[in-house]
C-alpha cells in the first residue's frame, strides 16, 4: 500500500495537480494544428478571428441565424435532440474544466511567488505567451457556445434578451481583451470557466433526467462572479488611468493593456451584473403580483424577445409558442 502512495503524483507549486499539464496541452495542441502551443503568435489580421470585423459578421451572422431559426420553426414541432444535447454540454464542460486546470498552473506560481498585483497588471505576470495560448483558446469556445441559443430555438423555447444579448456580448468582450492586452483577464476567464464546469455539467444531468437541487446557486454564482470580475476590472482600469494621466492620485503602480479594452471590460461586465441580478429576483423571488416600476425592470433580462408577425399582424402571443403568464427560461450563460 506504501509503495502505491509513493508512486502517485505529488502537488506542488509549479504542478498543482501533480502532473505537469503543459507539455501534454502542447504535444496535444501539436497533433492538431501542426505545430506546438510553445510556437503559438497572435498576430492580428493572420490568426483567424482576430479581428474586429470577422467578430462582427460572425455575431451578425449569429444573431440572423437564431431570428430567422425561430421563423423557420413557427408552425413545426419543436425537435427533442436530447443527445446532441447531452454531447453539446458535456463536451463544454470537458473543455472549461481542461482550460481552466491549464490556467491554475500556469498563474499559481506567479501569484504566490511575485504577488496578485504583479500577475494583473504587469504583462510578464499575466499576458505571457501560454496564456496568450489559453486566452485565445477560451475566445474561441465563445462560439462554440453560440449553439446554446440554437438548441433553443430548434425545441422552440423562448429567446430571451439576457440569453441573446449575453452570447453576441460575451464574444466581443473576449475579443477586446486579447486584442488589448489586458493581463488582468485571467481573473475574470478563471472564474467563468469554473461557473462553466458547474453549470454545463448540470444542465448535461438535466438532460438525462436526474434531478438536482442546487439549480438556483448557477445564477447565484454567476452574480458572484461579476462582482468579483468588477472589482478586479475597475482596479485594474483606475490604476491604469491615474498612473497614465491622472498621477497626482493615489495609484498602486502601472497596469498593462489598451484603454478601449478597460471601457468595454467595465461596460459590459457592468451590464452581466445588472441583467443577472434581474434575472434571479424575477425567476427566484416572485411575489406573484403583477411587476410595476423596478419589478418590471427586474423581468425584462428573461422577457422573450419581441415577434415581429405579432407586433405586425396583431396574432395573439399564443402562436408564438411563448407563455403569458409570465413563465421564463432559465439563465443558461455566465
Amino acid at each position: 500500500m506504501a509503495s502505491i502512495l509513493d508512486k502517485l503524483p505529488v502537488p506542488t507549486l509549479d504542478r498543482p495537480f501533480g502532473i505537469h499539464l503543459w507539455p501534454i496541452f502542447n504535444k496535444a495542441f501539436e497533433k492538431v494544428v501542426g505545430y506546438p502551443a510553445d510556437d503559438f503568435t497572435f498576430q492580428p489580421g493572420q490568426t483567424p478571428m482576430s479581428t474586429l470585423k470577422e467578430t462582427s459578421i460572425f455575431i451578425v451572422i449569429y444573431y440572423a441565424i437564431i431570428f430567422g431559426g425561430r421563423e423557420y420553426m413557427r408552425g413545426r414541432e419543436p425537435f427533442k435532440l436530447r443527445s446532441l444535447f447531452l454531447i453539446h454540454n458535456f463536451y463544454l464542460t470537458a473543455i472549461s474544466g481542461i482550460l481552466l486546470a491549464l490556467f491554475v498552473e500556469q498563474m499559481l506560481p506567479t501569484v504566490v511567488r511575485k504577488g496578485l498585483f504583479f500577475s494583473i497588471c504587469d504583462a510578464e505576470g499575466g499576458w505571457t505567451q501560454p496564456m496568450v495560448v489559453l486566452y485565445y483558446l477560451n475566445y474561441l469556445t465563445k462560439y462554440l457556445e453560440l449553439l446554446d441559443t440554437c438548441f433553443l430555438f430548434l425545441k422552440k423555447k423562448p429567446l430571451t434578451f439576457l440569453h441573446c444579448y449575453h452570447h453576441g456580448a460575451t464574444a466581443l468582450l473576449c475579443y477586446t481583451q486579447l486584442i488589448g492586452s489586458t493581463a488582468v483577464s485571467w481573473v475574470v476567464i478563471c472564474l467563468n470557466l469554473l461557473v462553466h464546469v458547474v453549470m454545463y455539467w448540470y444542465y448535461f444531468q438535466s438532460a438525462r433526467g436526474v434531478k438536482i437541487w442546487w439549480k438556483e446557486w448557477i445564477t447565484r454564482l454567476q452574480i458572484i462572479q461579476f462582482v468579483i470580475d468588477l472589482g478586479f476590472v475597475y482596479f485594474a482600469s483606475y490604476t491604469y488611468f491615474t498612473s497614465t494621466y491622472w498621477p497626482w492620485m493615489p495609484s498602486a503602480g502601472k497596469c498593462a493593456g489598451e484603454e478601449f479594452a478597460a471601457f468595454s471590460g467595465m461596460g459590459i461586465l457592468s451590464s452581466y451584473l445588472f441583467l443577472f441580478i434581474s434575472f434571479y429576483f424575477a425567476t427566484y423571488k416572485k411575489d406573484g403580483k403583477r411587476p410595476t416600476g423596478r419589478k418590471a425592470v427586474r423581468r425584462m433580462s428573461q422577457a422573450p424577445l419581441p415577434d415581429p408577425s405579432t407586433m405586425i399582424h396583431g396574432k395573439d402571443a399564443k402562436a408564438t409558442g411563448v407563455k403569458t403568464n409570465g413563465t421564463s427560461t432559465r439563465s443558461r450563460k455566465a
